[in-house]
């Protein structure tokens, strides 16, 4: 064994890029750059894995570690989790650090001293977990820095602190994840010169915005790095071309504050000067330099690199402080031509691995990324499959970057199944009761295509499925037959959430919107509980927010008529949205609780409901946008909507010729009472998801019941034809907005037999139901022109 596996500290210029097993991925990293590149790298050294060991070994820690680790017994409860790994760590740091491996740290600080000429020199410190036998896993982030640290007791005491990051909640969690025991994770502390930053920020040699391998970008801030990792400053934002060196995007932000280093040790935050604020942090010149240096990086590893770099204010000098392979494109990248390469199966050998329910069609491929937990959000990349449990309404701003959706969960009209079906994204839901769950077998990273439409996922790229059918465009210069669409008695709507999408299908030959859902708007734009927003003082964050967002789906279908339903959230999820917490209860059952209208008149929430009426009032008011209709979801009693409708005209909205107050139908008291409810509103949208799951007490989000939920059940037939009956004996409108009639056109027949005044269906159906609905309805007059017409047997009266 030589003295370097037995060593406690290396210095950087002894070590290479494949000494990650000695002293981790950062330090490895710090040294190849020292000791084989000619980039300029802050001297230092780093105490390596077996010092870590010598460690845990020493002081016996190995032992009640494992002990502490074994006491969890559900990681998935953070309490417990946060408990354990915080008694861990405070064991760590509490330890005595064995006297000959403190004395070497201390002596490689004191060399460090003559080297640079100083007495107790500031140095940074930064851990560098290893982990060889779990090459793919990025420890990455999970692990400390610590700045601005002086003297050999404070650097041996940080180097501690280090050792017991290893078992943050987060690490500790991950590891458990992918089955990796703690003894096979050491850690090194890289003790590095500590550049006095005026400047600093973070470069990539691939644009990391679109996988661009032929630029190199540079983010800029004043001060320490850190406002950088942590997003408290945006960066001045530099895009350089590799081949011509040149400068071809420059983006100057204003940064108000900086982190800076206190003279004595630590740090603080201060305002960045007011003649530096607006100024580049860095001269094209120096962003040029970098951009050499990180160029430089890349060929030398042959990957797309990651890096850190500082200015350092006495000298102006740059330097490099850390370099690792980039992660996210690097695996793209290799992902897509894997997909085009060896993941690509012809459609013979297409290998099934997960079946489900078929819940929006389509057709697509790509790279798995599992998240179970709605934390980890942020970390989906567009084009990716979003494989989960179940989506709720804050994930809808990463379901709009899938390339399809897989879920354990839910039936046919869950979350994730109308929101997919709205914004066109194949879905497929419920795999859990199709024997095997997808979170099972489906790993981040695997390639898959994802059969929406007949609810099959299979492994790889299948190549065959995805391509075009022959014929399906038209060849340069060829003449395209227009699309025409008979006018049809029965009006055809659209349902739509995302309000970016308004544009787009405003163009669809639909006569409005008979359902917009006011959620996506919360949950896309706002984010915060609007009872938090009041008690911060910004309820007209609310109102702006949500009238734009309206506004935008109005203009774009003016002059067609927009029936905007006001919020309709459960409790469980207001709770996700900031500051939610506080005002949500916890209810065992919410689909059937505080929601809807009961909230609206409700001495705890009226005043978030005026808010929704204030953006409406402004929508139609201000801008001029007076085809904004409006319909309250959830009502459960007369007196519901007596109390909801009051609220409103005392608002200064008012029912008239051209101002409708729609309802939801979709609770059986609406049916049943439905010549009393027609006193309050202008008529009715049938909700037949909660319908069917009220009528047939069946609740639709539970997969294991998925088989029984069926709007086309009679029960649900007798009840609509009931109620278009009541409501058009006092002259009121009926509409549908749930998913039977996108899922069945029979059932579509039977609402336009029935008398129905709309049907509002998901964008992609627009077209087939618009035919369909002239076709049933030709039917109809032909039917009772010669009477000859197939005959219905079913009796739908109750």
């Amino acid at each position: 064994m030589s003295s370097r596996d037995t060593a406690n500290v290396l210095w950087f210029d002894e070590l290479h890029r494949e000494d990650v097993n000695l002293v981790g991925g950062k330090s490895s990293s710090l040294g190849e750059m020292t000791s084989s590149m000619d980039v300029p790298v802050p001297y230092g050294f780093a105490t390596t894995a077996r010092a870590y060991q010598y460690f845990m070994h020493q002081t016996g820690l190995n032992d009640r570690v494992n002990a502490l680790l074994e006491s969890i017994s559900d990681y998935e409860n953070s309490d417990e989790l946060h408990r354990v790994c915080e008694e861990i760590r405070n064991l760590i740091v509490g330890a005595t650090m064995p006297a000959d491996l403190a004395a070497d740290i201390e002596a490689a600080y004191a060399q460090l001293a003559e080297k640079v000429g100083q007495t107790d020199p500031f140095v940074a410190i930064r851990s560098s977990a290893t982990a060889e036998d779990l090459p793919n896993a990025s420890f990455a982030g999970q692990q400390e820095s610590y700045l601005n640290i002086k003297g050999a007791a404070d650097v041996v005491n940080r180097v501690q602190q280090c050792y017991s990051s290893l078992f943050t909640d987060r690490a500790t969690y991950y590891r458990h994840k992918q089955h990796f025991p703690h003894e096979k994770v050491a850690l090194s502390a890289a003790i590095q010169m500590m550049v006095f930053s005026k400047a600093s920020g973070i470069m990539f040699s691939v644009n990391v915005a679109d996988g661009d391998a032929s630029k190199i970008v540079i983010d800029a801030i004043y001060g320490l790095g850190e406002y950088i990792v942590l997003g408290k400053v945006t960066p001045d934002h530099f895009v350089i071309d590799k081949q011509s060196m040149k400068i071809v995007e420059k983006n100057i932000i204003k940064q108000p504050v900086q982190l800076t280093r206190l003279p004595g040790g630590g740090t603080k935050e201060e305002p960045v000067p007011e003649e530096l604020q607006g100024q580049p942090v860095l001269t094209d010149a120096q962003v040029i330099e970098l951009a050499g240096y990180a160029k430089e990086i890349e060929r030398h590893y042959g990957c797309y690199m990651d890096m850190e770099y500082a200015l350092d204010t006495n000298t102006n000098r740059l330097w490099i402080v850390q370099a690792r392979p980039e992660t996210v494109w690097s695996q793209r990248n290799k992902q897509k031509d894997a997909e085009d390469d060896a993941d690509v199966v012809d459609e013979a050998d297409a290998k099934v691995v997960v079946r489900g329910l078929p819940a929006s069609p389509g057709l697509a491929s790509g790279v798995v990324h599992v998240i179970d937990n709605p934390k980890d959000i942020d970390q989906f990349k567009k084009g990716e499959v979003l494989v989960t449990l179940m989506t709720s309404p804050d994930w809808v701003p990463a379901m709009k970057k899938a390339a399809a959706i897989v879920t354990n969960n839910g039936g046919m009209t869950c979350h994730a199944a109308i929101v997919s079906r709205e914004m066109q994204i194949p879905c497929i839901v419920g795999t859990k009761s199709k024997v095997v769950a997808a979170t099972d077998v489906l790993k981040t990273g695997d390639v898959v295509t994802v059969d929406a439409k007949n609810g099959v996922v299979y492994q790889g790229k299948v190549a065959s499925m995805l391509k075009p059918k022959s014929g399906t465009t038209a060849a340069a210069g060829q003449v395209v037959a227009a699309e025409s669409f008979a006018p049809t008695a029965t009006g055809v709507m659209i349902n739509l959430g995302d309000p970016d999408l308004a544009e787009k299908y405003s163009s669809l030959p639909a006569d409005g919107i008979g359902l917009m859902r006011e959620e996506f708007l919360w949950t896309t734009f706002i984010h915060e509980h609007p009872l938090y927003l009041i008690e911060q003082g910004h309820p007209e964050k609310v109102v702006n927010m949500l009238a734009d967002g309206i506004a935008k789906v109005v203009r774009a279908m003016a002059p067609r008529p927009v029936v905007l339903r006001f919020s309709d959230f459960k409790s469980s999820e207001y709770r996700n949205l900031k500051g939610g917490d506080k005002y949500e209860p916890h209810e065992p059952a919410d689909l059937l609780g505080w929601r809807g209208a009961s909230r609206y008149y409700d001495p705890k929430y009226i005043e978030a409901f005026k808010l929704e009426l204030a953006a409406v009032k402004k929508v139609r008011n201000e801008f001029g946008l007076k085809n904004l209709n409006v319909m309250i979801p959830f009502v459960r009693t007369v007196d519901e909507a007596e109390k909801v409708t009051t609220i409103m005209r005392n608002e200064g909205l008012v029912r008239g010729a051209d101002f409708k107050v729609y309802m939801m139908a979709e609770i059986p008291t609406n049916i049943i009472l439905a010549d009393q409810f027609n006193q309050f509103v202008d008529g009715y949208s049938i909700g037949s998801n909660d319908l069917a799951m009220l009528i047939l007490g069946c609740d639709r989000n539970n997969d294991t019941v998925a088989h029984l939920f069926d709007e086309r059940n009679l029960a649900v037939k007798r009840a609509i034809r009931h109620l278009i009956k009541t409501a058009h004996k006092d002259g009121k409108t009926v509409s549908i907005c749930g998913q039977a009639p996108s899922e069945y056109p029979e059932f579509t027949n039977f609402l336009i037999q029935s008398g129905i005044d709309y049907v509002s269906v998901n964008p992609d159906m627009v077209k087939e139901t618009k035919r369909n609905v002239a076709h049933f309805e030709q039917r109809i007059m032909l039917d009772k022109a010669t009477g000859r017409g197939l005959q219905d047997a079913t009796d739908y009266e109750w």
